[in-house]
């Protein structure tokens, strides 16, 4: 039996170990006698009810609703698995629930909307998003999340997060900021180029030039090579990143970068483009489960390079959890109606202090620790913090 069969094996066994799945609801008041239960239920029910009715924020006096958030998907994006269907998503999404209960204490509830109309997916969230304290869209593929994110926040009144657009690119921030600091580089002048123009590429591109990275600095490549303006078959959000260049194909686009973010597929960043890029390189290699090339084989060609992955058995992961935890405790905390720009830089800068100061004297800030472990205890309270100091603003 190979390695990945006693994974299966492994994984099939603890999600199918009673109870089933990875989540359940607890009962959080007393309701063991006659008495709890006329509180809990009818009839001492319909006062907070009322007083619900008179004044909405009251739901969050009398509810669980200011400590819940929905994790909503169509599963049409599911990890590296493509369009698996809603049902096949479930394992996903209640994995997800877990990490928000276990990190940040959030009781977060899976909801799998089986459609890939655009119109029915926002409708149906849309209509039960009343009683919840916000909402996590998840693996929806682009450029449909895009529509769905911006619609829905539109349309409710509490946070809407896409975590694979906004939660890798606020991770990928974090670690860009240390790894430029110790390279002796600055976001304002370095030369980036992100391959994969996907949902998260674009949400990286589009916090990085809000964050100080120069637009003029920025090549984005999708599968058919570097995003430019003379190109015919660009959607909206591809565009808005078209540049006049004569730049055609990815080993052309990193000449002579400063930084290589990838969130595309295996194999596509050879060493020849490594040796190309200027001295003292940044490679974020984020596609997984194989990143777009192996930290060895950077390293056996560029020692000095700094390199990430999305695994956990290389350092620097770029892990989604070191963020979207505790970014919505800062929000829920805050009561904050959306998510800003100013509050996915604030997580940010949040994360990447604590990688500059280490919990552990075993550990040193430097090439190979540019980013926090996903358990470090110190970032419920520095990321959300962070985050509802930036919603007061």
């Amino acid at each position: 039996m190979n390695d990945s069969d006693v994974l299966k094996e492994k994984s099939l066994q603890y999600h199918s170990s009673s109870p089933k799945g990875k989540i359940a609801v607890s009962v959080t008041k007393p309701c063991s006698t006659k008495q709890d239960l006329s509180l809990a239920y009818s009839p001492g029910v319909a006062f907070p009810c009322m007083s619900i009715k008179e004044d909405a924020e009251n739901a969050y006096l009398y509810t669980a609703k200011g400590n819940t958030v929905a994790i909503v998907t169509n599963g049409s994006a599911v990890l590296g698995l493509g369009n698996i269907g809603a049902l096949a998503s479930k394992p996903v999404m209640e994995g997800k629930a877990a990490l928000f209960k276990k990190f940040a204490n959030i009781d977060a509830y899976d909801i799998e909307v089986n459609t890939s109309n655009v119109d029915d997916f926002v409708k149906t969230v849309s209509l039960i998003s009343t009683g919840w304290g916000g909402i996590n869209l998840e693996d929806i593929r682009a450029p449909e999340c895009f529509i769905i994110e911006e619609r829905l926040k539109q349309e409710v009144d509490i946070p809407v997060f896409h975590d694979d657009q906004h939660g890798t690119a606020i991770v990928v921030l974090a670690g860009l900021i240390n790894a430029l600091d110790i390279q002796g580089k600055s976001l304002e002048s370095a030369k980036i180029v992100i391959n994969g123009a996907g949902a998260a590429g674009i949400a990286c591109a589009d916090l990085l030039v809000k964050a100080g990275v120069s637009k003029s600095n920025l090549i984005i490549c999708d599968s058919k090579g570097v995003i430019h303006s003379d190109r015919q078959d660009l959607n909206f959000w591809k565009a808005r990143y078209a540049i006049d260049t004569k730049k055609r194909f990815l080993s052309e686009a990193v000449l002579d970068s400063d930084v290589f973010i990838g969130l595309s597929v295996k194999g596509v960043l050879t060493t020849k483009m490594v040796l190309s890029m200027q001295k003292k390189p940044i490679i974020f290699a984020l596609a997984n489960p194989d990143p777009e090339i192996l930290p060895e084989v950077v390293k056996s060609v560029l020692p000095d390079a700094i390199i990430s992955t999305g695994r956990s058995d290389y350092p620097n992961q770029i892990n989604n959890v070191l963020c979207f935890p505790f970014l919505f405790r800062g929000v829920l905390d805050a009561r904050a109606k959306d998510i800003t720009d100013a509050m996915k830089i604030a997580a940010a800068y949040a994360i990447s202090g604590l990688a500059r100061n280490p919990i552990s004297s075993d550990i040193i800030y430097g090439p190979d620790h540019i980013i926090p472990s996903v358990f470090d205890t110190r970032l419920i309270e520095s990321v959300s913090s962070a985050v509802a100091q930036a919603a007061a603003q």
